[in-house]
């Protein structure tokens, strides 16, 4: 997924993305010790992914708290 794709799910959306993104992450790590995968390559990309969705959640997280207490005073 490119960041302007992640950028777009909402906040549940994006939290099964990221478990979903985690069990095959950790399913391959797995694999990987058993027998080498055919792209090893494929595992630096799948942890940045995740670290790309998780970045992405914690920012939306932070605006919907600013956006609570303004809401609230309103």
């Amino acid at each position: 997924m490119k960041k302007e794709e992640i950028k777009e799910l909402s906040l549940k959306e994006l939290r099964d993305q990221i478990e979903v993104a985690e069990k095959a992450y950790r399913e391959l790590k797995v694999a990987h010790a058993i027998s080498p995968v055919d792209n090893p390559a494929k595992i630096t990309r799948d942890r940045r992914e995740i670290a790309r969705m998780k970045t992405i959640l914690r920012e939306k997280e932070i605006e919907a708290a600013k956006a609570a207490p303004a809401a609230q005073e309103a």
